[in-house]
């Protein structure tokens, strides 16, 4: 049997990181398993719609690696066999029209909560004959499609990460599975939509793990074999409540806009919920491929830590930085939509301050210097172990000292060596001349070395950045 999943995604928004595991286990146990990874756009919900979200959705997971195979189902094309399914049911007794408005339901609703008892349907319509349902349906009233649930039954299954579950049919209430606008709800359509797509295994958050004996009654009333259940834990925020807007950015939209790699976000969220088995943690999505099993996916919530994706993003960058090549030239492409300037710039910054970003959007702030040099104060340029002689004395030597400095040896090992020398020779600290430069060259008192700066900046901006360093002091 050929291994087949899929990802069902309402366009209602962004990808929220949660949908974008959901995505990727799909994903990884469907390509583990050499099968197919389909997409299906779940859009029977009218009032959540939000235009533009469906091809953000699919815009989306192609850029995250996800990218479906075949053809991409969309169930409001689809009505018209939801009905034929409905029909099918109604005939052979498994679902019944139902005329209560939403004023009795809520009184209903209210009275049995007054009375401590579970709020749920009590089946009044589920006694009309054959004969009052046309009735009620040639007067034009409305009404919705409900199933019926078998009485005395208990239903069995059994998911591939919380394992076998047991609930009586006189725990669940006739539930709708067609609207009164003929629009399918989730219980149904999916299931139709599933069996049609031959799904083999369903994996989805577990928040459809209440709902599963409905869709298993579903597929028994239907004769269908049922497809393998795969419910994953939901993602948590630090102090345990359900990841969510309310608390920072949960949709990977977000995530790419403020400069985070689209392969770190996915690695990250790979192991969580899930582990290889072993203490390692970097992953390109072939090898999580080869690694995934659902066996290892964890029953417990797993907590979406920024400052755990904080640490693989910038593992990333710095990885992509030292090993070059086509993955590099991406990066740079990406750091251009956050520093507007010349490519070779755009690299220059990248190296200088890729070892101190957790990602791309805080090359803007950090970079502000090499463009528009802040009126700092004059004492910053002073080290608080030095002094002001010795501190002009250092500039003033460095000035002289670069200034003969052949352009073409200009070079981080030959600049510092050089320095280093001038500091020796005369005697002076750290503090009194690679200090002041630093200073000189961002005016900020944390920044990339004095001597990256010199190499980054060149002789012509280095020196005319010392010089109005000397003036100050002056």
């Amino acid at each position: 049997m050929k291994v087949k999943t899929r990802f069902a995604p309402s366009p209602t928004g962004y990808l929220h990181v949660g949908s974008l595991r959901t995505a990727l286990f799909n994903y990884l146990w469907a390509k583990r398993n050499k099968g197919e990874f389909a997409l299906r756009i779940e859009d029977t919900d009218k009032e959540r719609f939000v235009e533009g979200a469906q091809e953000s959705l699919i815009n989306t997971l192609t850029k995250m690696g996800l990218a479906p195979d075949g053809n991409i189902m969309v169930q409001s094309t689809r009505l018209n066999i939801y009905q034929k399914n409905v029909d099918k049911l109604i005939k052979d007794k498994h679902a019944y029209p139902c005329f209560c408005t939403a004023e009795r339901l809520e009184k209903m609703r209210q009275d049995q909560q007054a009375q401590k008892q579970v709020p749920k349907y009590d089946g009044l319509c589920r006694k009309l004959d054959s004969k009052e349902v046309q009735e009620r349906i040639n007067q034009g009233q409305s009404y919705v499609i409900r199933f019926k649930i078998p009485e005395d039954q208990i239903v069995k299954a059994e998911d591939l990460v919380y394992g076998k579950i047991s609930v009586k049919t006189e725990d669940l209430d006739d539930f709708i599975i067609l609207k009164s606008d003929k629009y399918p709800t989730y219980h149904l359509a999916h299931v139709i939509d599933d069996i049609e797509m031959k799904i083999t295994h369903v994996i989805r958050g577990e928040e459809w793990l209440p709902s599963l004996p409905k869709h298993i009654l579903i597929y028994q009333a239907l004769g269908q074999k049922l497809p393998a259940f795969c419910h994953l834990p939901l993602l948590l925020n630090p102090d345990k409540s359900k990841l969510s807007k309310r608390q920072g950015d949960v949709a990977v939209e977000d995530f790419l806009a403020k400069g985070y790699l689209g392969q770190a976000l996915l690695n990250y969220v790979a192991l969580l919920g899930w582990n290889p088995g072993d203490d390692r943690e970097l992953f390109t999505l072939d090898q999580l491929v080869k690694e995934f099993s659902i066996e290892r996916i964890n029953k417990a919530g797993a907590v979406f830590d920024i400052n755990k994706l904080n640490w693989f993003n910038a593992e990333y960058i710095r990885l992509i930085i030292k090993q070059g090549g086509a993955r590099y030239e991406q990066l740079i492409e990406q750091v251009e939509k956050f520093v507007p300037a010349a490519k070779e710039k755009t690299d220059g910054i990248l190296k200088l301050f890729g070892s101190r970003i957790n990602n791309l959007s805080e090359l803007k702030e950090m970079s502000q210097f090499i463009f528009n040099l802040a009126d700092y104060p004059a004492e910053m340029l002073v080290f608080k172990k030095s002094d002001l002689e010795k501190t002009k004395h250092g500039l003033d030597l460095a000035l002289g000292a670069l200034g003969k400095f052949e352009p073409k040896f200009w070079q981080e090992e030959k600049l510092n060596a050089m320095i280093q020398n001038v500091a020796s020779e005369h005697k002076l600290s750290p503090g009194d001349i690679f200090w002041p430069i630093r200073v000189a060259l961002s005016g900020q008192e944390k920044s990339p070395s004095p001597i990256e700066l010199l190499e980054f900046f060149g002789p012509e901006e280095s020196l005319s950045r010392i010089k109005q360093a000397i003036a100050k002091l002056n």
